[in-house]
């Protein structure tokens, strides 16, 4: 069978390099083993059983999901500890009961709400089940949880703890809180702090819980940021980074990788020059590369992703992705200068880095993985399935 390289492709592709997912993963593996905390990551980004392994060193350890389809499909590919981390709705009780009966997997819930709470007790006495259920934190985010010190914590845990949860309702199994904000921070010296109160947001809500006589066995935190820059995890049992298997341009912005620690691109083909415009056009557009600028916060001029040659280390000097329409991508300088059109023809390919590698992953249903050290940086070793919907 003849090798496939990354010109037999069609475009827009999702590119991967293996090893670099190789080395973020040890990376993340090696910071978890340093602040003592067990690593469930968050398979929000990847959404591949292939890479939640390769996150765990080839093992099916704990992971984190964002849908009931990702419960699914983790289950099936064998992975039993699993957290669905979006406050669940009572119309999805049903469908995570099936998941925890079908594959026998360990599916925990996690609400912020009383009448949630109740919701999920009587759903339980109902199907003859216990749902293990974390309490949502906030920890400065503003999105969803109560803060540590909210009057709403006990009665929460109480719905929670009901009298026959061991048959059938609900059982209290943690706490956890997301630092999202950390994604806004100026500089790693800020993200420490909001680590800080992170940790201190779920620790102190542990300690409340504790106190009142119930049991909390997790304590999670969560974010590729504060992961790789808090200071300690004290009170802290499992940590949920996910961004951190590709990391992005945001991410290199922040400090938290560098540009050739990013693992993913999407391939992209050169369709047309407009010199009397200033750009090289691009079947790749909003759909293909996401609308998310937030790299630019840290790297100005950076528009919807910097581009660089398929196997290089490096973005091309200059040039960026400046503006996308659905199907077009328009690359210019950053300077305003015209590109080298000689050096870019028409059908020749371009690896646009993502600012989000969440987002900008989330249209595509597979991975081509490609690792140099295999077979050179245009082969195409293998291809990787994706979950995607809900």
């Amino acid at each position: 069978m003849s090798t496939i390289t990354l010109a037999d492709l069609s475009t827009p592709s999702l590119i991967l390099d293996r090893s670099r997912l190789l080395a973020n993963t040890a990376r993340m593996r090696q910071r978890a083993a340093q602040l003592g905390v067990g690593l469930r990551p968050h398979m929000k980004t990847a959404k591949s059983a292939t890479i939640a392994a390769i996150a765990h060193d080839g093992a099916k350890g704990p992971v984190t999901v964002s849908t009931l389809a990702e419960a699914r499909y983790f289950a099936a590919a064998g992975f039993r500890d699993i957290l669905y981390a979006v406050p669940v709705a009572p119309q999805k009780l049903d469908q995570a009961a099936a998941i925890m009966r079908e594959t026998g997997c360990d599916l925990k819930l996690i609400t912020d709400h009383p009448a949630v709470a109740a919701a999920i007790a009587e759903a339980g006495r109902r199907l003859g089940l216990a749902f293990r259920v974390l309490i949502k934190i906030d920890c400065g985010l503003g999105r969803a949880g109560i803060p540590a010190d909210s009057e709403l914590l006990l009665p929460l845990a109480a719905a929670l703890s009901a009298p026959d949860s061991a048959t059938g309702g609900a059982v209290l199994a943690g706490v956890l809180t997301h630092a999202g904000h950390s994604y806004h921070a100026k500089d790693i010296a800020e993200i420490r702090r909001i680590a800080e109160d992170e940790r201190l947001a779920v620790v102190t809500a542990a300690g409340r819980l504790r106190a009142a006589g119930h049991a909390c066995p997790i304590v999670s935190v969560g974010s590729t940021p504060t992961a790789l820059h808090a200071a300690h995890y004290d009170g802290v049992t499992e940590m949920r980074p996910g961004n951190y298997m590709f990391f992005d341009l945001f991410q290199a912005g922040v400090g938290s990788c560098r540009m050739e620690d990013i693992a993913v691109g999407v391939l992209a083909s050169v369709v047309a020059h407009h010199p009397g415009r200033g750009h090289l056009l691009i079947d790749a557009g909003g759909l293909a590369l996401s609308k998310d600028t937030g790299a630019n916060e840290h790297l100005p001029g950076t528009g919807y992703g910097r581009v660089r040659q398929p196997g290089a280390a490096q973005p091309l000097p200059g040039l960026a992705v400046h503006d996308v329409h659905q199907e077009h991508g328009l690359v210019g300088r950053q300077d305003g200068a015209a590109p080298d059109f000689a050096a870019h023809p028409p059908g020749s390919r371009l690896l646009v880095l993502p600012n989000h590698s969440c987002m900008t992953a989330a249209m595509y249903d597979r991975y081509f993985v490609v690792d140099p050290a295999q077979g050179g940086p245009d082969a195409v070793i293998a291809e990787w399935d994706r979950v995607n919907g809900w």
